[in-house]
């Protein structure tokens, strides 16, 4: 995101009436907060067939067609996508890209929100448009995209090889591959999925079926020597650029690296794996056995494991403290380092590291209210919407981003002032 020392960590609560919007307009759709909570936008309705976007309360002067999936980048940048005359295209803070298209969905960002792209259909072909700029080349069908942290590359599995639904021959001899940039592998496979590039732009991984029993680790087209029963999806590490996978073989899952096993512990599930920022660490979510969830941690299992659910794991740079979502009976909790944390939400959203890893939040749902988490304490609010919270780079602030009776906040707290 925008790199939060530039901006206002000013103790205070800045206000905007966001409840009266409504007066103004037909209706208004759900709103956004920016990174930096110096804004709020919503789509707005202002006639029939009449739509703008309202961002602090003002409306710009160009209105569209229809405008849906607003959304604000990384550096605060407010994005929508637009329709007129029956074209669509991305508006940048309330530019549109100087192209349109026959239909453009799925906003992406690079890291530090710098370089924008969408998935585009045009002229019922489909490929990936990068800050308005269409790929060279397109395809019949496209699934799968993704977008370079740093926004220079982009990927996605496409079809290259025309079949009706019931020629079951082609398919089985493969008729989908990956296009990087637009530029298609020369082999072509049965089924391709998730795709990962790796940091430095220059590699690309999939997970794919190569016969109707047979799946492997694809890296630049060329894939892994061993086949396996099932895989999922591949990660590189930032450090090595290796790529860690989890296969299943024998009934078990296990994670490979570079096409030989890394992980000799057998699992009944494993997935989701993340590298620290230092490449030092990897860690996955994994089933020790029915209904036994946990995390792993460069393939030692936490000693607690949960019924229902694992999402949403969080590492710090380091790797040495991990947090995650889990779900029991109904209920969601925030687990860090394999300890519960005693409050229980109606849902909860992906946990936050402090800079120094010293603090954790997050912002949660209770009782049919939102508010906020830190460290397991509740922030003694009841909102209609809550944003998720940013630690200040010192970590001793924190940005919260609420609506309470009506009124959009933006308010910097002092951790020693954030009470239960």
């Amino acid at each position: 995101m925008g790199h939060p020392d530039t901006w206002d960590w000013e103790n205070g609560d800045r206000q905007i009436a966001f409840g009266e919007w409504k007066k103004k307009f037909r209706w208004v759709e759900e709103p956004y907060a920016s990174p930096d909570g110096e804004k709020i936008a919503a789509i707005v309705n202002v006639d029939e067939g009449e739509f703008n976007v309202c961002v602090n309360g003002e409306t710009d002067e160009t209105s569209h067609d229809k405008i849906w999936y607003l959304r604000f980048s990384p550096d605060n940048r407010l994005t929508t996508l637009v329709s007129d005359m029956g074209e669509w295209t991305v508006a940048v803070d309330n530019v549109s890209w100087g192209h349109q298209f026959g239909y453009v969905w799925n906003t992406m960002f690079s890291d530090d929100g710098s370089h924008i792209a969408v998935a585009v259909q045009q002229d019922m072909t489909y490929g990936i448009a990068v800050d308005g700029i269409l790929w060279a080349n397109t395809y019949p069908n496209m699934t799968y995209f993704t977008f370079g942290r740093d926004g220079g590359h982009s990927a996605a599995v496409v079809q290259v090889e025309d079949f009706d639904s019931g020629d079951i021959e082609t398919f089985k001899k493969g008729a989908f591959t990956a296009a990087f940039d637009g530029q298609a592998w020369d082999k072509r496979f049965v089924n391709l999925w998730h795709l990962s590039i790796s940091d430095d732009g220059k590699d690309l991984a999939a997970e794919a079926r190569l016969s109707l029993y047979d799946y492997a680790i694809i890296v630049n087209g060329i894939p892994w020597e061993k086949t396996y029963d099932c895989v999922w999806q591949p990660v590189f590490n930032p450090a090595t650029n290796t790529v860690a996978a989890p296969v299943r073989t024998g009934g078990r899952w296990f994670m490979a690296q570079d096409g030989g096993i890394l992980w000799d512990r057998p699992y009944t599930q494993l997935w989701h794996q993340q590298f620290s920022a230092d490449g030092n660490t990897l860690a996955a979510i994994a089933a020790t056995g029915f209904g036994k969830w946990t995390v792993v941690v460069d393939n030692r299992p936490w000693p607690v494991t949960f019924e229902d659910l694992i999402t949403d794991m969080v590492l710090t740079p380091g790797g040495d403290r991990i947090a995650v979502l889990v779900k029991e009976k109904g209920k969601w909790r925030i687990v860090v380092d394999g300890t519960r944390w005693s409050n229980a939400f109606d849902m909860a959203w992906k946990p936050v590291f402090s800079p120094d890893g010293q603090h954790v939040a997050a912002n949660v749902e209770k009782n049919g209210s939102y508010t906020y988490v830190l460290d397991d304490r509740l922030w003694p609010c009841e909102c209609e919407a809550a944003w998720p919270p940013v630690f200040s780079s010192m970590g001793d602030k924190i940005l919260l981003k609420y609506i309470h009776d009506g009124i959009y906040h933006r308010r910097v707290v002092p951790l020693a002032d954030f009470s239960s």
